[in-house]
């Protein structure tokens, strides 16, 4: 046979060979979908219906936390054979409208169902929606702003989330949030913060609106959320310190959590904005005047306001702090955030950039001052400070106010029209002896 006849043959032979045979495990191999995805990884209709449970007791009126709550049709559904084992549904959930306009929660927000006839209302199958989802089941009115988003929506959730700690030792961090009443962009705010924030705290989590809701619906399948958070206000607001406070979060103020407990999220914003989280020092500690002299309410005396800076630049000359004057609405978030990392006093009269204070650093000497037009008070930013273990004080002009654990301002109101106005007095002289004080324990 010629040579060449011989190369040919040959390599048909090995062609054949490659072509026709299989190894004999190769039918052991998972099908591999892509790179990363495998059948088994992909969520798959599920049969029957595990019973409904509160993790870890983590709950509080308007912050509930639930392992495997079915979802047909936009209601949820919990099932369980025994409903005193959970709260009330009306602390649970309302209905998606304006705050005390008939918000009282009906079937078609929430039922509790007997997992002996769960197969007749949901059907046979459901879809699991795996991981930890967030549903801040609000209707718009206040989420877009950043101390209703971050100072209770956001803060209430991790207070009762972190709950989970003390049962299954670590935080799962949550997968998603869902904000089914509003759009993609009727959730945020008007300078975009809550968002970029929510982006440094949650990287991995996504955040899905209404219309994600809407095709949830759709389906027309039963949805099993493995672990799901309803977030609602005017159940939150039915609790017995929600009379005391007013505030969404007062609720959450029942449960004993960590010290620490919000130290994660402001890690995460503070290192995903800035590239890393600050060391505190008390060699010169920062001491931090919001000004809102720019703007068009609660604005300081232009004379009482030009005094109080002088007064504070008295103590940076004696190296007692290292002053900042900052003025939010000029600055971007990050200086905003970077300023606030570093931050040991902050001052300011009240108002929306004293939430952040939740980027402070938790030391001895941390302190906010809020100023009050005299005889007003609310306690929007005292929560926060509670919360973030701040030292709080308000100021009425020359007078100082501040309440120990377990104690608290026992008058609520700001009915006084100079409330919002622009001649809210501040003695600079007493808040500049309250800060030395403070820094010198």
């Amino acid at each position: 046979m010629p040579r060449r006849t011989q190369y040919i043959a040959g390599a048909l032979i090995f062609l054949a060979v490659c072509l026709f045979w299989i190894p004999s495990n190769l039918a052991t191999l998972p099908r591999v979908l892509s790179p990363t995805i495998s059948p088994a990884s992909l969520p798959t209709v599920q049969n029957g219906f595990l019973e409904t449970t509160i993790p870890g007791n983590a709950v509080a009126h308007g912050f509930t936390v639930l392992d495997n709550v079915y979802l047909r049709e936009g209601t949820f559904f919990i099932v369980t054979k025994n409903e005193s084992a959970f709260p009330e549904r009306r602390f649970i959930i309302s209905r998606p409208v304006a705050l005390g306009r008939g918000d009282e929660p009906t079937d078609k927000e929430l039922q509790f169902i007997n997992s002996d006839v769960a197969e007749e209302t949901l059907g046979a199958e459901n879809i699991p929606l795996r991981g930890n989802t967030v549903i801040i089941y609000d209707s718009p009115t206040f989420i877009r702003h950043l101390y209703h988003w971050f100072g209770e929506i956001i803060l209430g959730f991790w207070r009762v989330y972190s709950k989970l700690a003390d049962s299954e030792g670590l935080i799962p961090p949550p997968d998603r949030f869902i904000i089914p009443f509003a759009s993609s962009s009727g959730w945020r705010d008007g300078p975009n913060v809550d968002a970029l924030l929510m982006r440094a705290a949650f990287p991995d989590a996504s955040i899905e609106c209404s219309e994600f809701w809407d095709d949830l619906q759709a389906i027309d399948r039963t949805i099993k959320f493995e672990r799901l958070v309803i977030i609602n206000r005017a159940a939150a607001h039915r609790h017995r310190l929600g009379d005391v406070w007013y505030k969404m979060i007062a609720s959450t103020m029942a449960l004993t959590v960590a010290d620490d407990f919000w130290l994660p999220i402001r890690e995460s914003i503070v290192r995903n904005l800035i590239g890393r989280v600050p060391v505190i020092t008390d060699n010169v500690p920062v001491v931090t005047y919001v000004s809102r002299q720019r703007g068009s309410r609660r604005r300081l005396l232009d004379a009482d306001h030009e005094n109080l800076v002088a007064a504070l630049r008295e103590l940076c000359d004696k190296d007692i702090c290292d002053l900042r004057v900052v003025e939010l609405e000029t600055m971007s978030l990050r200086q905003q955030v970077d300023t606030m990392a570093r931050t040991t006093v902050m001052i300011g009269v009240h108002g929306n950039g004293l939430t952040h204070e939740l980027w402070m650093p938790r030391t001895p000497k941390s302190t906010v001052i809020e100023i009050f037009y005299p005889n007003c008070y609310l306690f929007d930013y005292e929560m926060l400070a509670r919360n973030m273990g701040h030292k709080h004080y308000a100021v009425w002009n020359d007078t100082l106010l501040t309440y120990p654990k377990g104690e608290w301002h026992q008058k609520f109101g700001a009915d006084d029209p100079e409330f919002q106005g622009v001649k809210i007095p501040v003695h600079g002289p007493s808040v500049t002896r309250l800060i030395k004080e403070r820094l010198s324990e």
